[in-house]
């Protein structure tokens, strides 16, 4: 016998072998419904007795392995069944022909035989027969389970017989010898009277007759047969039937204590009558007792009505430890003969599905260590295929998972061996899938992202090549992109910098032909393969959700119960209330996006390639509101560290937003990269509101940009800074052109202004605008364009030094350093605390080249659109830089008493200070014109003042600090009065009257005819009363 059967198992041992074969042309699908048909009828109890008959059904049997039907009686081909397809009358004679050709292949062993004839009709058809079976078609065959009972029956009818004819031999009667095909020349010419002889062909016999009696449902009988071939043959050292004997005594044991079977289908067959299921459950424990049948209780049809007192008499069946004893005797001397290869391969298989079912399986792996190196004849691909697949499925059974996948390899690349004509590339991977999981592999990457690895990386890096290679030559390109997508994201840890550059060439040229995709990718046989993102090209250490810009950014109106008080509350203070807040706050992103603006969010990424990663289509992946993704395409240098990538996106509807991942595309591969399934990743939340749509102002200026920062205080950032240059007392116009580049409408706009960043006492309005002209262009449309007006106006004091008084007498005070347009300024000393000017100090006074420097800050307030409706708005700020030079100063001034007591001559020196032609006006005057570092004299007649208004001091001297305080305030509001009064606003000289300037300004309280009326209408009085009058109005 030269082809095994690597399916057998010990239980079968006790079926009657039927063949199933088609005759002539028959379709490869009706063939196969009807076998499934026929092969469902396994088991047949017995008519007027408690035996079972097991059928093993085949469609391809080896003749020559017929020719061992003697030495066991289950390899011998008992049942034909032909199919065949026949349409007309006159093919049937041929068809008939060829069903008796068939059967004189297996004629010296079939007991009965079927034809089933499909599609003839008529006259034949109509004629009953025994051996035929007609039906019109495939469809129209409900009987054929009752003919095939019917057959099995009369199988059953022939076995018993046979078996009674060999039972029932007398000892006188010569018995024959029973001879495996190789044997028959070895007997050629021996004396068949010896007694030696005799022994031999009586053990043979007795074992026949066991193998029969086990196919014909008598167990116990089978098992008393058994003994005595053994006993008969170890006389006479009878070994290959010694150890087909205790073969046949160990699958008798084995059918009594797993009536389950050992073929790995639990409930396939079912236990037997009587006290067998009675005690099924005792007989798997190891150690069981050995129960005793006398051979002389048997009766002709093997059954005797009381089983107990059988059971309690004679030696039953081995233990479960036994049996395996009794294989490794049988294997043994299986193994003297070198052409009983094939019985001692499936004894080991039949033992170790036993010892798989005890759970042995040390033992179990040392018989298929054993078939493993048993030597057969050369073995065609196919068979090698099938005995590797067997080992396979056998070291699965018993937990060597890794030895199992190892044989399920080697089948896999049988498949595709050189020698075949065509090799079965899709056998190959199927074979190949099957053996991922003893590696410890799997297809999906979410198993590789827990954990240590696990598994052999440099097994589990060729598995994966030798499946990309086999998925090419079965011409499907997407199932290579996907192994090698596979392969370089779970092993590119263990992948040298060489094999990851072959490895990324490879999948380029693959892609190159059929991109990588996130789609599942369904196999014939149902398995489904899941994507491979790419999850480590490159690796991602962290995301942050980035705020607006500080210009976008948006503001809610707060309301009048403030922010952290919840108007669905009645209490003003609930503290379960505040702890759930504070914890939804630590969960939450404390900014919002708005719908319709760019949105950005940054990635820490890592490149882990030796050479330049290049990265397409990078873009966010949200849930929670409709969101455009704008991708974007970077480039990582090689073993880059931490390099910040920053993905953005626009949000087009309102609602809470997710960012769940990022997608990109990386060697051609198109990958969906979740956060849920990057291990390590530091994120500052991945969750924050979107309002709805705000207007988006555009501000551009008639100044140049400022090349100076602005730093504010409050840490406001300034969008846009412009500079201008001035002299002091300058107006200029800022012309402001605001532009809507939103897509909302521009409703509402308020601005404010403040200085900052600045010790310089400022006169007057620095900044001044009306805001009701540009108002009135409103609302702005998106694209329109508003034109706002500020005013400039800058007023300081250019003193370096405090003005010294001087008496009246004198012909002047020369004072340096003074301010062109400044209606406040310091204040001068008393004269008592006056001090003589030095000269060489005077001298070095003035300084007209010194820069001060003003910066402000305009704030727009402007909302519009749905986010207005919702009660948001935005904040725009505009940075103003302004540098002030020095242009005049009064050098000099002086007095001159005019013809009338109400008016006096003012004579001023007017310096310029700047480099330019000023010209100098007064009221009622000519103009002065001053070329650059020219000083002249100018002399305005100016009335008298009476100084109406200045602060007085308070009754409870609380406002003012000192004295001092209060003077200075005085003198200031004089100073405002004297400028409002001369209109010289554009070239004060406020900042050089001194104290006694200031008195000869000022109108006297009572003129010379006004004091003469007081003087004598207060003599009609009391004279006392006049002389204190007079001390009071002396002039």
């Amino acid at each position: 016998m030269s082809v095994p059967d690597y399916m057998q198992c010990a239980e079968d041992h006790q079926t009657l072998l039927v063949v199933v074969q088609p005759i002539g042309i028959v379709p490869e699908e009706s063939f196969f419904r009807i076998y499934k048909r026929i092969s469902a009828v396994s088991q047949v109890n017995v008519r007027d007795s408690q035996r079972v008959l097991y059928i093993r059904y085949r469609h391809h049997y080896p003749p020559e392995n017929n020719e061992w039907g003697d030495f066991q009686t289950h390899r011998k081909v008992v049942g034909l069944i032909t199919i065949t397809d026949c349409s007309s009358a006159k093919d049937w004679p041929q068809t008939f022909e060829k069903f008796h050709v068939q059967k004189e292949m297996y004629g010296s062993t079939l007991y009965d035989s079927r034809l089933f004839v499909f599609g003839l009709q008529g006259e034949i058809a109509e004629q009953p027969r025994t051996d035929v079976a007609f039906y019109p078609s495939y469809d129209e065959c409900e009987s054929v389970e009752k003919r095939i009972e019917d057959f099995i029956e009369s199988l059953f009818i022939v076995l018993e017989s046979k078996r009674l004819d060999r039972a029932t031999d007398k000892s006188g009667d010569k018995i024959p010898l029973l001879c495996v095909p190789f044997e028959k020349k070895d007997f050629v010419g021996l004396d068949t009277d010896s007694r030696h002889y005799k022994k031999r062909c009586q053990g043979r016999m007795r074992k026949h007759v066991g193998d029969l009696c086990l196919q014909a449902g008598m167990l116990q009988d089978s098992l008393v047969h058994y003994h005595m071939a053994v006993e008969l043959l170890r006389s006479v050292n009878d070994f290959l039937w010694l150890g087909a004997a205790l073969e046949g005594l160990c699958s008798a044991s084995v059918i009594y204590h797993y009536p389950g079977g050992t073929g790995g289908k639990v409930g396939s067959r079912r236990a037997q009558g009587g006290s067998l299921s009675a005690e099924a459950g005792n007989r798997h424990r190891p150690g069981a007792q050995e129960v005793l049948i006398d051979p002389g209780a048997l009766t002709s049809n093997g059954i005797n009505a009381d089983t107990s007192a059988e059971i309690g008499r004679a030696k039953n069946c081995l233990s479960p430890e036994d049996i395996i004893d009794k294989y490794k005797e049988a294997i043994s001397y299986y193994g003297k003969y070198k052409n009983a290869g094939v019985i001692e391969l499936e004894a080991c298989v039949k033992a170790v599905r036993v010892l798989a079912i005890q759970k042995r399986s040390m033992e179990a792996s040392e018989f298929l260590q054993n078939a493993v190196y048993i030597n057969l004849r050369q073995l065609s691909e196919e068979e090698k295929i099938q005995r590797y697949s067997i080992l396979s499925e056998l070291y699965e059974r018993i937990g060597f998972h890794r030895k199992s996948a190892f044989f399920k390899r080697i089948a896999a690349m049988q498949c595709a061996a050189p020698s075949i004509p065509e090799p079965g590339w899709r056998a190959c991977y199927k074979l190949l899938l099957e053996t991922l999981p003893g590696y410890s592999l799997s297809l999906d990457p979410k198993d590789f992202s827990k954990g240590t690895h696990r598994g052999w990386a440099a097994v589990q890096m060729r598995l994966l090549h030798e499946l990309v290679y086999a998925s090419r030559r079965m011409g499907n390109p997407a199932l290579s992109v996907r192994h090698l997508s596979f392969l370089l994201q779970t092993m590119l840890d263990f992948l040298s910098d060489q094999e990851k550059k072959d490895v990324t060439q490879s999948l380029e040229s693959y892609t190159a032909k059929c991109p990588g995709t996130m789609e599942f990718i369904t196999l014939p046989d149902g398995l489904k393969l899941p994507p491979v993102p790419f999850t480590k090209l490159p690796i991602v250490r962290s995301v942050k959700l980035l705020n607006l810009p500080t210009s976008l950014r948006p503001h809610k109106i707060k309301s009048l119960l403030g922010q952290n008080v919840s108007t669905k509350s009645p209490f003003i203070y609930s503290p379960i209330i505040a702890h759930s807040r504070g914890e939804e706050r630590t969960k939450k992103i404390d900014f919002q996006w708005v719908q319709g603006d760019v949105c950005e969010v940054q990635l820490m990424v890592y490149n882990p390639m030796p050479f330049e990663l290049r990265v397409e289509n990078m873009g966010l992946l949200t849930t929670g509101v409709e969101f455009e993704s704008l991708p974007a395409a970077l480039s990582l240098p090689a073993e880059s560290g931490l390099y910040p990538v920053t993905l953005v996106g626009v949000p087009q509807t309102t609602g809470q937003i997710t960012i769940n991942g990022y997608h990109t595309s990386v060697f051609g591969v198109f990958s969906d990269c979740l956060l849920d399934n990057l291990p390590g990743v530091k994120t500052n939340g991945c969750t924050v509101e979107v309002i709805p749509a705000l207007p988006r102002l555009q501000i551009s200026t008639s100044l140049p940009r400022s090349a100076h920062t602005l730093q504010p205080s409050s840490g406001d950032e300034i969008s846009t800074s412009v500079s201008v240059q001035l002299y002091n007392g300058e107006t200029q116009q800022l012309i402001i052109k605001l532009e809507n580049i939103g897509t909302e409408p521009l409703e509402t706009l308020e601005v404010t202004a403040k200085t900052v960043n600045t010790k310089e006492k400022l006169y007057g309005d620095f900044l001044s605008w009306k805001l009701e002209d540009t108002l009135s262009q409103f609302p702005l449309k998106p694209g329109k364009i508003a034109t706002f007006v500020v005013n400039i106006k800058v007023k300081l004091d250019f003193s370096c030094q405090e003005n010294l008084l001087q008496d009246l007498n004198d012909d002047g005070i020369s004072v340096s350093g003074l301010p062109l347009s400044s209606p406040f300024r310091q204040v001068v000393k008393p004269r008592v605390e006056a001090k003589p000017v030095n000269p060489q100090e005077s001298s070095k006074g003035g300084d007209f080249s010194h820069v001060k420097t003003l910066e402000a800050i305009l704030n727009f307030k402007y909302s519009g659109g749905p986010g207005h409706i919702e009660g948001y708005y935005r904040n725009l700020s505009l940075g103003l830089h302004v540098e002030v030079e020095p242009s005049v100063f009064f050098t000099r001034v002086s007095t001159l008493p005019a013809t009338s007591t109400r008016q006096c001559h003012l004579l001023l020196d007017v310096f310029n200070s700047t480099e330019h032609e000023l010209t100098i006006s007064a009221r009622n005057n000519e103009d002065l014109i001053l070329h650059a570092g020219e000083c002249q004299r100018m002399a305005i007649q100016v009335d008298k003042f009476n100084f109406e208004s200045f602060p007085e001091p308070p009754a409870d001297g609380t406002q003012y600090a000192n004295a001092k305080q209060l003077e200075e305030e005085r003198q200031q509001a004089k100073g405002l009065e004297i400028n409002s009064k001369l209109d010289i606003w554009e070239a004060s000289v406020e900042g050089v009257l001194n104290q006694l300037v200031l008195e000869h300004l000022q109108l006297a309280p009572l003129q010379w005819e006004e004091f003469a009326k007081i003087y004598f209408s207060i003599r009609c009085f009391a004279y006392d009363l006049v002389e204190e009058k007079c001390k009071v109005y002396i002039f």
